[in-house]
């Protein structure tokens, strides 16, 4: 589960890699498309349900987040082994990923006159799913290589150690002021993180 450049089979590794990246292709697709066809619905029929700018920001995040996993996954293209368990995990990861999208824009709102009611009625379900992809993504970097993992410095940690305690007050309050700041900054920031750390790669 380490890089090497010295792979015994390269292109071997290669070729395992490539059928992987399928079906991250066709998880990280699906959830792009999801978000996509709710945004248009929103632009389409704008008086259908009231937006909330809160939950319209974490959609964004989501949006982001996807086109950063599938960019950040290439790394994986350097690893010597592939095993079930690996190929397991990093599926589930991207999985997790898509249910994140499920979970920011359902099929429809019945039972909800609006995103706000039903942000702040599923909040315990989208961030406590969220603080666990922050979690997971600790081993989805380190299975990358130590060095890998070590070039993002401490802030990497920090980083994700404050999306995962900023996500854990969240799924617990309702504060609308909290979740403004939160959404915001969450949002802010990880614009930077991309922009800073993932233009090459």
């Amino acid at each position: 589960m380490q890089l090497s450049p010295h792979a015994p089979d390269a292109a071997s590794m290669a070729t395992v890699y490539l059928h992987v990246r399928v079906l991250l292709g066709m998880v990280v697709g699906l959830g792009l498309t999801h978000l996509l066809r709710h945004f248009a619905r929103i632009i389409e029929r704008p008086r259908h349900c009231q937006i909330y700018w809160v939950h319209l920001c974490w959609a964004a995040f989501v949006f982001s987040y996807l086109l950063l996993f599938w960019w950040w996954e290439f790394r994986l293209s350097h690893l010597v082994r592939w095993s079930f368990n690996l190929y397991f995990f990093v599926a589930l990861y991207a999985l997790m990923q898509y249910l994140l999208c499920a979970l920011i824009f359902p099929e429809n709102l019945d039972g909800y006159s609006s995103y706000r009611d039903y942000f702040y009625d599923r909040r315990k379900w989208f961030f406590g799913l969220l603080a666990l992809v922050f979690a997971i993504d600790f081993i989805d970097t380190w299975i990358k290589g130590e060095a890998y993992f070590r070039s993002f410095g401490p802030e990497y940690v920090f980083r994700n150690l404050a999306y995962i305690v900023g996500s854990l007050i969240a799924l617990w309050t309702r504060n609308p002021r909290y979740h403004a700041g939160f959404a915001v900054l969450g949002l802010l920031y990880h614009v930077s993180w991309i922009a800073r750390e993932f233009e090459t790669l």
